[in-house]
């Protein structure tokens, strides 16, 4: 059986995966299974899902939201635990076993540690996979932000640039900034028309 294929974006906060993953849905020919960070989190416990938990409780053990200062400003953190890291590591095995069985995906998440790119390089070896950076002015991050309902101020700002502090070189970079939705999926689609080679130089650094 043919293994399926993967569409890696990695990004902030609001600046535009899960409205780009959508429209890559529906300009692809075949079928591409979106599967977000947020679908493994809505799954969690209540318990597990903290609002400034103290340390030790269910809540840090698991996905935290935790009001911090960062460069002199209030800003809040989603800190993630020692369950949230166990079922992260599971979610890139489903991930990987998923595709491995001829499905395609869409995989939307924020890597807060550079150790989550290199299990998503162990964990995805062997398959096509796809590694997008998705990027956005913080001020229109910020915007985006404040009109979501649910979202705590600060989020985004909180993980700005961890996410893309994974010591890699992206298969390709979008700027959602000014860009319609269906600008920036035509050229990934244009993208994964040659192979793609960012994680792959990832897992080789591993081994070396």
């Amino acid at each position: 059986m043919d293994t399926g294929k993967i569409i890696f974006l990695n990004g902030s906060s609001s600046a535009g995966k899960t409205t780009l993953a959508l429209v890559l849905q529906q300009m692809l020919s075949d079928p591409y299974h979106h599967i977000a960070l947020d679908q493994f989190r809505d799954g969690l416990p209540g318990r597990y899902r903290g609002l400034n938990s103290p340390e030790g409780s269910p809540g840090a053990l698991g996905l935290n939201i935790v009001p911090r200062e960062l460069n002199g400003e209030r800003v809040t953190s989603i800190e993630m635990g020692q369950h949230a890291d166990q079922m992260l590591r599971g979610m890139r095995r489903a991930i990987a076993a998923f595709v491995r069985v001829g499905n395609n995906a869409i995989v939307d998440d924020l890597l807060f540690k550079p150790e989550y790119l290199d299990d998503y390089a162990l964990a995805l070896d062997g398959l096509d996979a796809w590694f997008i950076g998705v990027r956005c002015r913080l001020d229109v991050v910020n915007e985006r932000e404040a009109i979501r309902p649910g979202r705590f101020p600060g989020t985004a700002t909180s993980h700005y640039e961890s996410v893309h502090a994974h010591g890699c070189e992206y298969d390709l970079e979008i700027d959602t900034s000014d860009r319609p939705p269906r600008a920036c999926a035509e050229e990934i689609l244009q993208r994964i028309e040659q192979p793609p080679d960012a994680l792959i130089t990832r897992r080789a650094a591993l081994e070396f």
